[in-house]
């Protein structure tokens, strides 16, 4: 392979050493209109092929800025297509490495076709093989639509631009007033990035990733595990407000791959290795604690439009995969403003569908407040989870129990609503009260909810649920 360009050698950073074998190496383009013919194409602009992420087959193509900006073309489509095919028919993942210029203008209609075979391709291999995305350059137009096909897309901080309109191009906007192409607003707006960071970093953080996912879905993803399956976990009592820290404890090695931190962080997503096996988690947040240890950032502990339909594409993902899913519920009700009202309906229903629907193994840890409706679209018995685990000082009922009084006993004297409030409580939105009409399997202590969870997934490993025959849902 050659090492001159920079796509051959973002695979080489990529691939574990020397295991990189090239495909169509020697493909050209076809097209001779609008004097390609006097323009050189070697590999027709990607690089592709197959390698291995510690010792785990991939297939990857690495766009090549410098054969014609990388543009996509007829025989530039056909290679990736075709690694698309080999990767089905395989079983591995799918890598692409973006930075082009989009459409090849000069192949016109043929390149347009070939657009919608890569579509095809990434439709039929959606929830087979895993795909991630990494964009380096530019990733405009038609190309915008790669990496929201795929699960997971990384994008460099700084060069990157991954846009469909261009932000010129926006009505009232420029590029100077909001960069909607940027790495930072599709990150942290529009929510399609998972990760950002430096060009080592993008690939370092696919080799992470890549730890946690199986080939296929017909694979688990498990490893051995050197942590202390029965170790003690009492500084959790100070992480129900940040379950990203949470999920760190718990989490074997204290190693937690959180994806799309920057958007909707009031809602966590990621994975975690739980005896070797990953798990990916969701989890309520309404504080956020910096590097060292400050607080940041701290929200209402509510479902948002953004949070919901994230855990939920998440939780697709994972049920795709075979991958277990763990909870962490805290929460007391729904967003509510003026511009939320017009989605929050729909985005909790995708999110209750999404948890009811997954039949892989669910367990809920309810760590804090679980309030309303809210609390049963959070992975609840009521909608599917296998098992729910609750700390002794978590709250599970209609509301908070002084504003229940208050509305049950309205107009009568404080001393009367103190009082009902206790009886309220005690009855109605305790651990203790939840448990004994079975909507929490167990009540743990915090120290011991790590190996408490643990257990409940060993037990849970082989679920097996039928689901009605169908086609698919349409939530």
């Amino acid at each position: 392979m050659s090492t001159t360009s920079k796509a051959s050698q973002r695979i080489e950073a990529l691939l574990d050493a020397n295991s990189f074998v090239e495909i169509g190496a020697l493909v050209t383009a076809r097209a001779t209109d609008f004097n390609l013919k006097q323009s050189e194409t070697p590999s027709d602009g990607v690089v592709t092929g197959y390698g291995v992420i510690d010792g785990n087959l991939v297939y990857v193509y690495s766009q090549d800025a410098s054969v014609l900006n990388g543009s996509v073309g007829e025989m530039h489509a056909k290679k990736i297509v075709r690694l698309y095919e080999l990767a089905m028919k395989t079983g591995a993942p799918v890598i692409g490495l973006i930075d082009s210029a989009g459409l090849r203008l000069q192949e016109a209609t043929d390149a347009l076709h070939a657009f919608g075979e890569i579509y095809l391709k990434q439709t039929l291999a959606s929830g087979v093989i895993p795909q991630i995305t990494a964009i380096f350059g530019t990733c405009g137009g038609g190309l915008g639509l790669f990496p929201t096909m795929t699960d997971f897309t990384f994008m460099e901080e700084k060069n990157a631009k991954l846009f469909v309109n261009a932000p010129n191009a926006l009505d009232g906007n420029v590029v100077t007033k909001c960069d909607s192409a940027s790495a930072q607003f599709q990150a942290g707006e529009s929510g399609i990035v998972d990760v950002t960071g430096d060009e080592n970093a993008v690939l370092a953080g696919i080799r992470r990733l890549m730890g946690f996912l199986p080939s296929n879905n017909q694979e688990v993803a498990s490893d051995e595990c050197r942590d202390d399956l029965n170790r003690v976990t009492p500084e959790l009592s100070g992480c129900a407000g940040d379950t990203a820290i949470a999920l760190s404890v718990l989490a074997d090695g204290r190693d937690f791959l959180e994806v799309k931190a920057a958007c909707a962080k009031e809602m966590v997503t990621g994975f975690i290795k739980l005896n070797g096996a990953t798990v990916g988690c969701v989890a309520n947040r309404c504080e956020v604690y910096d590097a060292e240890g400050k607080l940041a950032e701290k929200m209402e502990p509510v479902l948002t439009v953004s949070g919901c339909e994230k855990a939920a594409s998440f939780i697709n993902f994972c049920d795709s995969f075979n991958i277990p899913v763990l909870s962490l519920t805290n929460v007391k009700g729904y967003e509510a403003t003026i511009s939320s009202e017009k989605s929050i309906a729909k985005a909790a229903a995708k999110l209750t569908y999404a948890f009811a629907n997954a039949s892989v193994p669910k367990v809920n840890l309810i760590l804090g407040k679980a309030y309303g409706t809210a609390y049963v679209v959070m992975n609840s018995k009521g909608i599917g989870a296998d098992l729910t685990l609750a700390w002794p000082t978590a709250e599970i009922g209609s509301m908070d129990a002084r504003l229940a009084a208050k509305i049950m006993y309205d107009g009568q004297g404080a001393e009367v609503i103190d009082a009902k409030t206790a009886e309220y409580a005690a009855l109605q939105t305790s651990a203790h009260s939840a448990a004994q009409r079975g909507y929490v399997d167990q009540i743990v202590e915090v120290a011991d909810t790590r190996k408490y969870i643990i257990g409940a997934f060993e037990m849970l490993c082989t679920k097996s649920e039928e689901r009605p025959a169908r086609k698919h849902g349409t939530v």
